[in-house]
């Protein structure tokens, strides 16, 4: 039953991450379901977002190692730097959109869990997903990514800002963001996952010194292993279904999920 629950937590995990619906707040909303002290441990939540974040890697393995390349190729040769300009903006950009949730996960993180961690606030932020799903349910842009602008990232950082608080999808977020400031379909998408990771790094760096403490992963290297597993594979497929559904422009869909999950929250927990 044990293994059972964390390869569930896993599936959930990994169906959850790719999409704009908050993979944090439905793991918070699983606890609250099924009163059970599995779904409280933290370290298997680092572990299930390891497997996301292999699963990811490897969709942009290509992108991220021609990113990397461009980035030093431009710095350290000077003939070179011409053809790997856009690139190098790139690589800045990614950087910039970072900057302010990392100055606010920083700074204000803890508070913001400790206030807004309820099944109220995750309610509301599921309605507040919902709304700008649906709001940007016919942009059709059409900026590549050599098109895109250090205005176009401060905003896009901006927005990513909110996804501090419990509930708020970064996912989501972050690629209404892309949308709303001209991006094509392909090219938000690409940028939304692409900044995924810093993000995803340095959450799993902080929680790394926690995961090595625990005294009992011995025990539970099998389930945590299967966990991640699953995580892993479900968010590869999750994020191929994902594609596809942004390039046909039917984010909206998400939108009534995440209206139904916010309606299932008020009358559930009333």
């Amino acid at each position: 039953m044990e293994i059972l629950i964390y390869i569930i937590l896993g599936i959930i995990q990994g169906f959850t991450e790719p999409l704009p619906i908050s993979s944090s707040g439905h793991i918070f909303l699983f606890k609250n379901i099924f009163n059970t002290k599995m779904f409280n441990d933290l370290n298997f939540e680092i572990v299930a977002n390891f497997g996301s974040f292999l699963a990811i890697l490897f969709i942009f393995r290509k992108d991220i190692i021609d990113l990397v390349k461009a980035f030093f190729t431009y710095l350290f040769n000077k003939e070179k730097r011409a053809q790997n300009k856009v690139k190098f903006k790139y690589c800045l950009y990614l950087i910039v959109s970072t900057i302010p949730v990392g100055i606010v996960g920083i700074l204000f993180k803890d508070v913001i869990e400790s206030k807004l961690t309820n099944l109220k606030f995750l309610g509301i932020a599921f309605l507040f997903t919902a709304l700008m799903l649906f709001l940007i349910r016919n942009k059709k842009g059409q900026k590549e990514e050599q098109d895109i602008t250090l205005k176009d990232a401060i905003i896009i950082g901006l927005f990513q800002m909110i996804t501090i608080m419990p509930g708020i999808s970064r996912s989501g977020t972050v690629l209404v963001a892309c949308l709303l400031v001209g991006m094509k379909r392909t090219t938000a998408l690409k940028y939304t996952f692409i900044l995924y990771f810093p993000i995803s790094l340095a959450t799993m760096l902080l929680g790394v010194k926690d995961l090595l403490q625990a005294g009992n992963l011995n025990t539970l290297f099998i389930p945590y292993f299967l966990g991640m597993s699953a995580a892993l594979i479900v968010t590869y497929f999750t994020y191929k279904w994902l594609s596809e559904i942004v390039k046909n422009g039917k984010l909206w869909k998400f939108a009534i999920y995440c209206l139904a999950l916010a309606l299932f929250i008020f009358i559930y927990f009333r």
